[in-house]
């Protein structure tokens, strides 16, 4: 019982401290953080098109995709992928989300209907 007393004295200090070290981001520093997060999906998209080209991706999913985009990555998601490559690059765009710092639900991927 000895080994655990210094780990689990560690956890506790690390969780009485933790809430001190973590960083309160204001409303200016969470809009640039998220026009930080769209410059990175942007470059990723981007990228992504050169590559792969959008051949196979419906009108609407390229619209959609890039009025987000060009909201500065604020609109409501609602590009639907409805078809497999388009989900193909759903995932991929989610992927490089997550790569740039992004939370998996940054992108604009939804299918309300």
């Amino acid at each position: 019982m000895r080994r655990l007393a210094l780990p689990l004295g560690l956890l506790a200090l690390s969780l009485c401290t933790w809430p001190a070290l973590s960083i309160d981001m204001d409303g200016a520093q969470r809009r640039q953080w998220t026009l930080e997060k769209c410059e990175r999906y942007k470059a990723a998209w981007l990228t992504l098109v050169s590559r792969r080209g959008t051949t196979d991706l419906g009108p609407q999913f390229v619209e959609s995709h890039d009025a987000f985009i060009a909201s500065g990555c604020t609109k409501q998601a609602d590009v639907c992928p409805r078809t497999a490559r388009e989900l193909d690059v759903a995932n991929a765009m989610v992927i490089a989300a997550m790569n740039a710092g992004a939370a998996s639900t940054f992108p604009p991927f939804a299918c309300r209907k």
